[in-house]
């Protein structure tokens, strides 16, 4: 059976390529069409028209799409976030964004929020203190960061986040180090289409799990290491820099892919915060959950 799975071109799906890489799919007679899509906007509407059947990306994007009236589920999660808030060269501390712009994938959710929550919490306010301009996905906006040089600040994860400290950028801390837990990445689909193809679907995520394993097990650092390098044309020093990053406990990839309720709050507080009217309470998460799919995959996964 054929899969059309729309993901962005960062390192967070190494797990995927692993899977595809060591037959796991092909084991559960799965094809996987590989898409990848510059900026969140154009993967959420191809999601919601029929173009692919699975999204892997921020779950905030699932979010958004829920609350715009679209049938999605997350399935699974991914990643905590291992983005980093990346500035010019020039910048010295949050304060020094004032007057500046962040450069973002799409304005009203995932990463922008956070970068959003992350300046409020040093006091800075969008329009006020300083503006946002759409830079598209993490690899885009990373040329973009390094080319323009009105572009201050942006989130900006591995590989890039390593690529760029190579054309002058620097770190002002990671997310998690300035937000703490925060479920970034998951799968999600359509509901309709996940209730029509369960049983596709379960084989998927049972082979997704495995490739979560096989990326975070020590034993094979070199063979990922290699398949970095292979995927994102990257230096041996990048590889090995963003498998670290990957692999870091409560910052990289979840252990099995699993989903971090914690993690998921905080993602639903920032969105009421930053979106939201003035005291705007989150709503409760299982509206936007089915791991049905997944607990039987995990089941599947553990008997290999």
């Amino acid at each position: 059976m054929l899969l059309r799975v729309n993901i962005f071109n960062t390192s967070s799906n190494l797990p995927l390529l692993a899977a595809i890489a060591n037959g796991y799919f092909a084991q559960r007679e799965l094809v996987i069409e590989l898409q990848t899509t510059p900026n969140s906007d154009q993967q959420r509407a191809g999601l919601a028209e029929g173009r692919f059947e699975i999204a892997h990306a921020a779950v905030d994007n699932a979010v958004a799409m829920i609350e715009a009236g679209k049938d999605v589920v997350i399935v699974c999660g991914g990643d905590a976030g291992m983005n980093e808030f990346m500035v010019r060269a020039e910048i010295d501390c949050m304060a020094d964004l004032r007057g500046k712009l962040l450069a973002v994938d799409a304005p009203h959710t995932a990463y922008a929020l956070a970068a959003k929550k992350i300046l409020k919490n040093h006091g800075l306010l969008e329009g006020r203190d300083y503006d946002v301009k759409l830079a598209g996905g993490t690899g885009p906006r990373s040329a973009a960061m390094v080319a323009d040089a009105q572009l201050a600040a942006g989130m900006i994860n591995p590989p890039f986040s390593f690529l760029v400290r190579e054309k002058g950028l620097k770190s002002l801390g990671s997310q998690f180090s300035l937000l703490g837990p925060y479920q970034a990445t998951g799968a999600f689909v359509m509901r309709p289409w996940a209730r029509d193809n369960a049983d596709a679907l379960i084989r998927y995520l049972t082979a997704y799990v495995e490739g979560q394993r096989h990326v975070m097990n020590p034993s094979n650092r070199d063979a990922t290491v290699a398949l970095l390098v292979r995927s994102f044309k990257l230096s041996p020093e990048v590889a090995a820099g963003t498998y670290e990053a990957l692999v870091a406990p409560g910052s990289g990839l979840a252990p099995d892919a699993g989903f971090s309720g914690e993690g998921f709050e905080s993602v639903l507080a920032i969105r009421a915060e930053m979106e939201g009217p003035t005291g705007s309470v989150p709503p409760a998460s299982g509206r936007y959950l089915d791991f049905s799919f997944y607990e039987r995959a995990f089941a599947a996964a553990r008997m290999t």
